[in-house]
C-alpha cells in the first residue's frame, strides 16, 4: 500500500488533485454549522409520505450506525489501497456535501410525523445548539455516503455488499422516521452524480481511477 501511495505522490496531477480536494472539502466543513443553523430558522413543507404512514416509527439507531460506519470503514479501508480512487472519493464527497446544502436550502423540511431523533457521533458536531437538528433532510446522507462508497471502491463483490449496505441504511432510516421516502429515493441520485462529476474533476490532472478498478 504505501508504494502505491509513494509512487502516485511523485505525479504533480496528483499531488494537485489532492490539494484541490482538501482545499475545497474544508470550507464546507467550516460552513456547515451556520449553514444548519440558518436552514433551522426557515419554515418547510410537510410532504405526503404514505409509507411512512404505514411503517414505525421504531428506533433502531444502533442498527443504523453499525451498518453505515462498518460499510464507511470498508470503504475506506477498500480506498485505500486505490489512491486515485481515494481522491476521486475525496473530490466526491465535497461534492455531495454542497449537493446537500443546495438542495435542503432549496427543498426545505419540516421533521417527519413521529421522528425518533438520530444523535449521530459524527455529523452531530455540524449541528448548531445542544438539541438533535431535525431538518437536515433531503436528501439522505446517510444512505447516499455507503452508496458513494459501493461507487468508489470498483466493480465486483464489496460494490455489492455496499450498495445493500445503503439500501439496508435506506430502509433503517424510515423505520425510524429520520427521513422522508423522497430523500431515501434521491440520495443515490446525487450520490451518483457527484460520483460522475468527481471522475471529470480529477481527470483535468491527469488522473483515470479506472486503472486501479475503480
Amino acid at each position: 500500500m504505501g508504494e502505491k501511495w509513494r509512487n502516485a505522490w511523485s505525479d504533480r496531477g496528483f499531488r494537485q488533485a489532492c490539494w484541490v480536494g482538501l482545499a475545497a472539502v474544508l470550507p464546507v466543513v467550516v460552513l456547515l454549522p451556520k449553514f444548519f443553523a440558518l436552514l433551522g430558522e426557515r419554515p418547510g413543507l410537510t410532504p405526503p409520505d404514505p409509507l411512512l404512514d404505514r411503517v414505525g416509527p421504531h428506533t433502531v439507531t444502533l442498527l443504523i450506525f453499525l451498518v453505515l460506519y462498518t460499510a464507511v470503514v470498508v470503504g475506506i479501508v477498500l480506498l485505500l489501497q486505490k489512491p486515485k480512487a481515494m481522491v476521486r472519493m475525496l473530490h466526491a464527497y465535497t461534492l455531495l456535501l454542497a449537493f446537500r446544502m443546495l438542495t435542503m436550502f432549496l427543498i426545505t423540511f419540516e421533521p417527519p410525523p413521529g421522528i425518533i431523533p438520530l444523535v449521530d457521533p459524527v455529523t452531530s458536531v455540524f449541528y448548531p445548539g445542544q438539541e438533535p437538528f431535525l431538518k437536515d433532510l433531503f436528501f439522505s446522507g446517510h444512505t447516499a455516503t455507503p452508496f458513494l462508497f459501493a461507487l468508489a471502491v470498483g466493480a465486483g463483490a464489496w460494490r455489492r455488499r455496499l450498495m445493500l449496505s445503503a439500501l439496508a441504511v435506506g430502509a433503517l432510516v424510515l423505520v425510524q422516521h429520520v427521513h422522508y421516502t423522497v430523500d431515501v429515493l434521491a440520495a443515490p441520485v446525487f450520490a451518483a452524480l457527484a460520483w460522475w462529476l468527481a471522475g471529470r474533476s480529477v481527470a483535468r490532472y491527469g488522473l483515470n481511477p479506472s486503472e486501479e478498478g475503480a
